[in-house]
């Protein structure tokens, strides 16, 4: 199938600056985040459920002083790569609403709007909403059918999109839903069921390069594995004990550098084998608490692929 051609004005102008991505690797450019002003730990899943309940043997604790702390530090990351930082409004209510990469998500033609399951995060996508149409951003597609959730939209490069869900945050009809929208603008779609333990897609898979892909190989089914490989895909793999604690959830800044965290010791180092230059923040407050450095993020703008 012959892709359409994507100019870089396609990916989107709006007013002076561009908007848009057609991949997740390439120089990051603009970022949204969020600000943890009202952060807190609440029942929210399942990476969130084990810090909670083993927290009487782990003797882990919520520190509000630190999460803003290590915020800042991965928010200097960005900024000594060059990276034009937005963010949502902080509010009281939506006090996770600075994991940004779930209420919306980025794609060639737009935001996605996005229909969250949990219900301290159901009205999320005011605040997404809000920073779109302040930055006169378009605003693509609002997703309707049952629940969708912006990590489970991994864009591996032009033309190609994993759409995944795992029932208790997205769901099937709405990836399908998703997915239908894609293939309607000449892209391909795969959807793809993941497992609750990972949240969402970008837990399990992260692009670093046109041919790369962060993953754990364990947590997929073989179909998809061989499909990867199928594209001429070479993976870093992370171990299943490191990926259930968000070891895959890492940003591509371009140039051959990471956002990753402390807590992926072994995947840090396997990046650094194969020359990239890594930067891992300690991000324990975010990761124990259900997210790591990707689900904080949405990718705005990067250079596009084939540029």
């Amino acid at each position: 199938m012959k892709l359409p051609e994507i100019s870089d004005a396609q990916v989107r102008q709006s007013g002076s600056r561009s908007w848009g991505i057609d991949n997740d690797y390439t120089q990051l450019r603009d970022v949204l985040l969020g600000r943890p002003d009202y952060y807190r730990w609440v029942e929210a899943g399942p990476i969130i459920g084990r810090t909670l309940n083993n927290a009487d043997k782990t003797g882990v604790k919520f520190d509000h002083a630190l999460a803003m702390e290590q915020h800042h530090n991965m928010v200097q990351v960005y900024e000594d790569a060059d990276v034009n930082c937005h963010y949502l409004d902080a509010d009281p209510v939506l006090h996770r609403n600075f994991f940004a990469r779930d209420s919306s998500a980025m794609t060639p033609w737009g935001a996605l709007i996005c229909h969250m399951q949990l219900k301290c995060r159901r009205a999320d996508y005011v605040t997404a909403i809000e920073f779109y149409q302040k930055n006169d951003i378009p605003i693509w597609k609002m997703s309707t059918a049952g629940h969708f959730e912006g990590g489970d939209f991994v864009i591996l490069k032009p033309g190609l999109v994993l759409v995944g869900y795992c029932g208790e945050r997205s769901e099937r009809e709405g990836a399908e839903q998703v997915a239908a929208w894609v293939e309607q603008e000449g892209w391909e779609a795969i959807v793809v069921p993941n497992s609750r333990e990972f949240v969402h897609m970008d837990g399990l898979v992260v692009p670093i390069g046109p041919n790369l892909l962060v993953t754990c190989l364990d947590a997929l089914e073989d179909w998809l594995i061989d499909r990867l490989k199928a594209e001429g895909y070479e993976f870093v793999n992370v171990g299943y004990g490191e990926a259930r604690n968000l070891g895959v959830n890492l940003v591509a800044l371009g140039k051959e550098r990471i956002l990753s965290m402390a807590s992926s010791a072994s995947l840090n180092s396997q990046l650094s084998s194969l020359g990239y230059e890594v930067h891992a923040p300690d991000m324990s407050m975010f990761v124990l608490g259900g997210g790591g450095v990707h689900c904080l993020c949405q990718s705005l703008y990067r250079d596009p692929a084939n540029s």
